[in-house]
């Protein structure tokens, strides 16, 4: 019951916060959100720093989640040798429009704590980490044989967090979501996996 409780609060949190902002995130006002007794939030979250911490841990569980049962049915990479990266492209989209479709709050929810704990580096790095890992990122280029996987897998998780951020907060936001918009730019991009990123850019 106290984890399936626990569960409900971070829930309730990411909620509260993708409704009515970063500044209505308080014990009472989850209590209210959820119809708890009084009291049942900070009785296990005892501060508004836990509460986060367990919203962060909570966005990064389901994106660990939802990353391995997208695995188990695509194309999207693993351990495995990497087939056609245009498959491996519209993959990737088809797991970004899921995101974009059905974990919204978790998405406004994250961005607007991230702002809030810039002066934390470790819950930042938490949060920054929880959608997208960039192990796994590392571990694609690596099999596309980018000569600096790690470089390319940063720059790639950079233009993953653009794409989704367009599309629920940018000047996209009100258009539909669309697989093949989105497999357009990651295509484009898994297609210079092999660039030199230790030249620099020249005209």
């Amino acid at each position: 019951m106290s984890t399936d409780r626990r569960s409900q609060i971070v829930r309730g949190a990411i909620d509260l916060i993708a409704a009515r902002g970063i500044r209505a995130l308080t014990h009472r006002a989850v209590d209210t959100h959820l119809e708890l007794p009084p009291g049942s939030t900070s009785y296990y979250f005892r501060t508004r720093n836990a509460l986060i911490e367990a919203v962060a841990d909570g966005i990064t569980a389901r994106s660990r989640a939802d990353f391995a049962a997208a695995r188990a049915l695509s194309a999207l990479p693993g351990e495995a040798a990497i087939g056609d990266p245009v498959q491996v492209a519209r993959d990737i989209a088809a797991w970004l429009a899921e995101l974009l479709t059905d974990r919204r709050n978790d998405l406004v929810a994250r961005h607007a704590l991230l702002i809030e704990v810039r002066s934390d580096p470790g819950l930042h790095a938490r949060l920054a980490g929880s959608l997208f890992s960039l192990d796994r990122a590392t571990e694609l280029f690596t099999a596309l044989g980018a000569p600096d996987p790690a470089r390319a897998a940063g720059d790639f998780l950079a233009l993953l967090e653009g794409l989704v951020f367009d599309r629920f907060a940018g000047l996209r936001a009100d258009r539909p979501v669309t697989v093949a918009e989105l497999a357009g730019p990651v295509s484009q991009f898994l297609a210079t996996a092999n660039s030199d990123y230790s030249q620099p850019y020249s005209e």
